[in-house]
């Protein structure tokens, strides 16, 4: 039996990759799914509440991919690789990517916030390796905001202008809130890191052996080193 709802989806789907959503009409839905308007109204009520159906289900194959691949022993190889899914999937399907990220309150979705607790999973295994220089939220938003700018510029910028961009723009980030395991320049800049790298570890890690006050203090100190 057909699933009409997910018919007008996949229909509105590849529509969506041959023209931009303004340029898509629910007439054309209605030729393309071989159905009516009233069929259309029936199951979304109107156009841009199927947009946003067809936003949700473009997480929802981004998000397949995501977790059709289990994670591999190096979180930093994870990290990678998610940015290059996530930029790849953008340039590959730019009419979804556009009603997934580029729209208002884009964010608020369940299945976008199912896509940033994935990211912080990854983050919460380097902070526990000692490798993150933020606490693994805060460099989630980081990661996840320099992400979505690039392949959005990506997506509508000339590729002559681009040219690298994606990877110049995640080394930076990654830079940002990654802790390199190399020695610093000097002894202050070298326990600044190192304080920033503990901070992230401990927001993850639980600390039984010291009690409330012991970890208020060592908190404090470490924040003091790591301004």
């Amino acid at each position: 039996m057909i699933d009409t709802r997910q018919q007008i989806l996949d229909a509105t789907a590849a529509l969506l990759e041959r023209a931009g959503a303004e340029e898509v009409s629910i007439r054309d839905v209605c030729q393309a799914a071989g159905i009516t308007a009233p069929t259309v109204y029936h199951h979304f009520g109107d156009k841009k509440a199927l947009l946003e159906a067809v936003a949700a289900e473009g997480f929802r194959r981004y998000l397949s991919t995501k977790h059709s691949r289990k994670p591999s022993t190096d979180p930093l190889a994870d990290l990678h690789r998610g940015w290059a899914d996530h930029v790849g999937f953008g340039l590959e399907h730019p009419a979804f990517y556009r009603l997934m990220y580029g729209t208002p309150n884009a964010e608020d979705r369940p299945a976008a916030r199912e896509g940033h607790r994935v990211l912080v999973g990854i983050l919460d295994r380097l902070a526990e390796a000692g490798r993150l220089r933020l606490p693994p939220e805060q460099a989630a938003t980081m990661i996840h905001t320099a992400c979505v700018g690039t392949t959005l510029s990506l997506l509508s910028t000339p590729e002559s202008r681009t040219a690298g961009l994606a990877d110049q723009m995640r080394d930076a980030v990654f830079g940002a809130v990654l802790h390199q395991n190399e020695p610093a320049d000097d002894n202050k800049a070298a326990a600044a890191e190192l304080a920033r790298a503990l901070l992230a570890t401990l927001s993850v890690r639980d600390t039984a052996e010291l009690t409330p006050g012991e970890r208020g203090i060592l908190l404090e100190l470490l924040r003091k080193l790591a301004p």
